[in-house]
């Protein structure tokens, strides 16, 4: 058993679920149904990508983790702060791009190890969807700066 493969998707099951969670409060304090149905989707590919990496985890005979990480939590209930007391979605959405930086770290972290390659290549077109969800949002975030109506 290969304990740099299960360390690395265990970190990255859980980010995967902080990810979720964080869309998912996101979305129930914006304002605008676009932008809501955009995080809404965001959730929704954190946790597609939690349960992949969760089988793989199961094929090599461990549980995958329940809940995230400290780090998400806290960057959850910063959100929730924020959000109640700027209550823009702009604010929201810069918080969640700062979500999608943390992702693009850790997965960016996980691609150093040497893991097998069928775990590899999971990890590898799951982190190009965690750039390609940092690209949405930052252009997201751009456009409400903008004050374009999204």
């Amino acid at each position: 058993m290969d304990n740099d493969t299960i360390d690395v998707l265990q970190d990255l099951i859980k980010t995967s679920n902080d990810g979720q969670k964080g869309y998912q409060a996101a979305a129930e304090d914006v304002k605008s149904p676009e932008i809501r149905a955009f995080l809404t989707a965001g959730a929704q590919r954190c946790g597609e990508g939690a349960i992949e990496l969760s089988h793989l985890l199961r094929a090599l005979g461990k549980e995958p983790p329940e809940g995230g990480t400290a780090a998400g939590a806290l960057h959850r209930g910063w959100l929730q702060i924020k959000a109640g007391v700027t209550t823009t979605d702009l604010a929201i959405i810069e918080e969640c791009e700062r979500g999608e930086d943390r992702a693009k770290a850790v997965y960016k972290k996980a691609l150093e190890k040497n893991l097998n390659a069928d775990v590899r290549f999971v990890i590898e077109r799951q982190y190009q969807g965690v750039l390609e969800n940092h690209d949405r949002v930052h252009a997201l975030r751009d456009r409400l700066r903008e004050g374009a109506v999204v």
